[in-house]
C-alpha cells in the first residue's frame, strides 16, 4: 500500500496537493481538519472539545486523534493507500502512527514536506479566510497556528529524514509544478 504523509505549515498547499494526488494515485484521503470540522459542525462531544482547542490555535490531545485515525484508516475497503493530511504534527504523533499502521502491517512510504516561506503563507491563508469563512484564518490566529507549527511540528522533518521517508518539496509556484515534483518523487519509491 502507498501511505503518504502530506506535511507543511497552515496554508502550504497540503489540501490541494492531497486531492491531486488521491485522483492520480487511486488512494484515500484522511484529513484530520475535515474530519474535525465535521465533528464540530455536527456538533458531537469530539467536536466540542476539538473546538475549545482550535479556538485557541492548539493541536488536539495525540490518543484523540490516533483514535479518530484508526477508526477512519480501518473504515476504508480495498484501499490502495491513504494519504495523511494534517497529521501527524508532532514527533509522538508520528511515532503513534508508526505503531498503528505497523499492527495493520503497513508504514509510511513517504513524507512530503511543501515549504513555503512565512510571509506567503500569511497571504494564502488571509486570502482563504476571506474566500472561505473559515474563522480559523485570521491574522492573530494564523500567527498562533505558526508558532505551533515552527516549535512542535517543524521537528519531524529531521525525524522522518532519520526515518529514511522524508522528501522535500519547493511550495512555491504553480499548482500544476508542485504536483509534478510530487508525482516524481512519489514515483521513484
Amino acid at each position: 500500500m502507498l501511505n503518504i504523509v502530506i506535511f507543511g505549515a497552515p496554508g502550504s498547499g497540503k489540501g490541494t496537493q492531497s486531492e491531486r494526488i488521491v485522483e492520480k494515485f487511486g488512494i484515500n484521503h484522511i484529513s484530520t481538519g475535515d474530519v474535525l470540522r465535521a465533528e464540530i459542525k455536527n456538533g458531537t462531544e469530539l467536536g466540542k472539545t476539538a473546538k475549545g482547542y482550535i479556538d485557541n490555535g492548539q493541536l488536539i490531545p495525540d490518543e484523540l486523534m490516533i483514535d479518530i485515525l484508526a477508526s477512519v484508516f480501518d473504515s476504508f475497503e480495498d484501499s490502495k493507500g491513504v494519504i495523511f493530511d494534517g497529521f501527524p504534527r508532532t514527533i509522538a504523533q508520528a511515532e503513534a502512527l508508526k505503531k498503528m499502521l505497523k499492527d495493520r502491517g503497513q508504514d509510511v512510504s513517504i513524507m512530503i514536506d511543501l515549504d513555503v516561506p512565512e510571509d506567503e503563507l500569511m497571504v494564502r491563508l488571509i486570502k482563504r479566510g476571506k474566500d472561505s469563512g473559515r474563522a480559523d484564518d485570521n491574522e492573530e490566529t494564523i500567527k498562533k497556528r505558526l508558532v505551533v507549527y515552527n516549535t512542535q511540528t517543524s521537528p519531524l522533518k529531521d525525524w522522518y529524514k532519520e526515518d529514511g521517508k522524508y522528501q522535500h518539496i519547493n511550495g512555491l509556484g504553480s499548482v500544476d509544478g508542485i504536483f509534478t515534483d510530487i508525482v516524481k518523487a512519489v514515483e521513484s519509491l
